[in-house]
């Protein structure tokens, strides 16, 4: 085999410890070098593939070792805990994501595990398209030091530490305070963290396409805590009050997180990197929420069967009763 490196190449990423996801993720990495498409594996994923002593099309990184970097795409096999993982492991290169869904609802893939098939030739074949989500920067003060900084593709979420204390919060939008809260949290989300803990606490859904910045309050002492969209220019802030008995904790899309002293002040604005998530179909946005969430539909005629009737009127045809 050459040792010329590949002229294309696609990340890898795996949740390895079911065995069904590792089935599938063997037969996408051969399937891809077989059509000469060079596949990164972090190590102890291709350890847990047994394909760490692959070599020619098959290369193994760490994953600080800036995992994306030079890989036209990710090919995430999990679910969305999955792809959440792989945004985080390539923020700093914003590879294209392109999740096969194993998981559950797998509301950020594009695909299902009948569908890997196709998938791998439309990556072959580049057939595949990518936009941008919305995502949030994120940072926590205590006084003028910064003690934590991040990004969220979903939601960050302010949480009491403990279940028996409350949580008092003074939250802000564009520098004006807002309003006061005992709760149990705030939830700050995107767009694409619509269906996800936002859905959950009673939150709007938001097309993705739409650029806004939500703010739920988790079940809140107060008469005004209703959800809140605002403009993707503004700037969200939850302060933990000073006096409060209840610490608090951050949660970043589930999987980074922090504890907040009482006076810390979240921040969180809109991100200055998008992340970017592959699309092979152009379905509308409602046939995925229909999908996903198994909603009825049932009885539905819609324009275009009205139209159809219509032009059977127009020709004599009898109307409907």
């Amino acid at each position: 085999m050459s040792n010329e490196s590949p002229a294309r190449r696609v990340l890898v990423l795996a949740h390895t410890g079911r065995a069904e996801v590792r089935e599938v993720a063997r037969a996408c990495v051969q399937s891809l070098t077989a059509h000469g498409i060079g596949v990164r594996l972090l190590a102890d994923e291709a350890a847990d593939l047994g394909l760490e002593d692959a070599d020619g099309l098959v290369e193994t990184t760490l994953a600080d070792h800036v995992p994306g970097e030079g890989c036209e795409l990710v090919l995430v096999i999990g679910g969305d805990g999955s792809i959440l993982r792989a945004a985080e492991l390539t923020h700093e290169t914003s590879t294209p994501l392109l999740g096969v869904n194993l998981g559950h609802v797998g509301f950020l893939a594009e695909a299902e595990q009948e569908d890997v098939e196709s998938t791998i030739a439309a990556i072959v074949r580049r057939d595949y398209t990518a936009e941008d989500r919305l995502t949030l920067d994120v940072r926590v003060m205590v006084g003028k030091e910064v003690l934590f900084s991040t990004f969220a593709l979903n939601e960050a979420s302010v949480e009491k530490a403990a279940r028996e204390r409350m949580l008092e919060v003074v939250v802000e939008v564009d520098d004006r305070p807002l309003s006061r809260w005992g709760c149990d949290g705030v939830v700050c989300a995107t767009p694409t963290g619509s269906t996800a803990y936002n859905f959950s606490a009673g939150g709007p859904v938001v097309w993705p396409e739409v650029e806004a910045l939500l703010m739920v309050p988790l079940s809140a002492h107060a008469l005004f805590a209703r959800p809140m969209v605002v403009a993707p220019t503004s700037v969200l802030a939850v302060e933990v009050l000073a006096n409060t008995e209840g610490s608090g904790v951050l949660w970043c899309d589930g999987r980074r997180t922090v504890d907040l002293p009482p006076g810390a002040r979240i921040e969180v604005r809109r991100g200055a990197r998008p992340v970017r998530l592959v699309r092979l179909h152009q379905a509308p946005f409602t046939d995925r929420l229909v999908a996903k969430f198994d909603l009825p539909v049932e009885g539905w005629r819609g324009a275009s069967e009205r139209r159809r009737r219509d032009g059977a009127d127009a020709d004599g045809g009898e109307r409907d009763a």
